[in-house]
């Protein structure tokens, strides 16, 4: 039996319709993508100033998820926020408080009755030998124009920090988590 060309590339063609994601296609060329404004990355940078990795924001339609994929910490739980200011100059201290946009703020803590606040993230472990490949999803920020949470493309834009220890979602004003370890400014894919 004898198959045409043309009969291959009509069956085929259905086929190319169907993409394939991987847990690695969240950045802004993803099949997925839908519309500008919902992508977004950060370069993770520590003290020195050397890139350990990066973070990719993705919109939903109810929230934000934040994949977060870096090397080189020490093994155990870190905190991790949304911080205000999209400036990263060791120590850090240069991307200012967290997000927090109510009136009064909210306070610090994932368990907090009164909080959180809008930087607030879970923790992310990092393994034996440093690594982290974590997502972290937050009702309370948004890269889009419009939806739930506070806005992160503000005019000065805004960051993620890796700190050195957990946060303990409860104390103030960081929960304990420690030192800034890693920083990365946040921009639109």
């Amino acid at each position: 039996m004898r198959i045409s060309a043309l009969a291959i590339a009509a069956a085929a063609l259905p086929l190319a319709a169907c993409i394939s994601v991987t847990a690695n296609d969240y950045g802004p060329s993803a099949p997925t993508r839908a519309a500008p404004g919902d992508f977004g990355e950060a370069t993770l940078i520590d003290g020195s100033g050397t890139r350990i990795g990066r973070a990719i924001l993705r919109q939903g339609p109810t929230g934000l998820l934040i994949r977060i994929e870096a090397t080189g910490l020490t093994p155990g739980w870190h905190g991790v926020h949304i911080h205000s200011v999209g400036e990263c100059t060791a120590p850090f201290t240069s991307a200012g408080p967290h997000v927090n946009h109510g009136d009064p703020a909210a306070p610090h803590g994932l368990l907090n009755a009164e909080g959180p606040d809008d930087g607030d993230l879970p923790n992310i472990h990092a393994g034996a030998d440093g690594a982290i490949n974590a997502e972290l999803f937050t009702t309370r920020a948004r890269i889009a124009s419009e939806g739930p949470g506070q806005w992160l493309w503000d005019k000065d834009g805004s960051t993620i920090v890796i700190h050195a220890n957990a946060d303990d979602h409860t104390s103030q004003p960081i929960g304990g988590a420690g030192g800034r370890i890693a920083c990365g400014v946040m921009a639109a894919g």
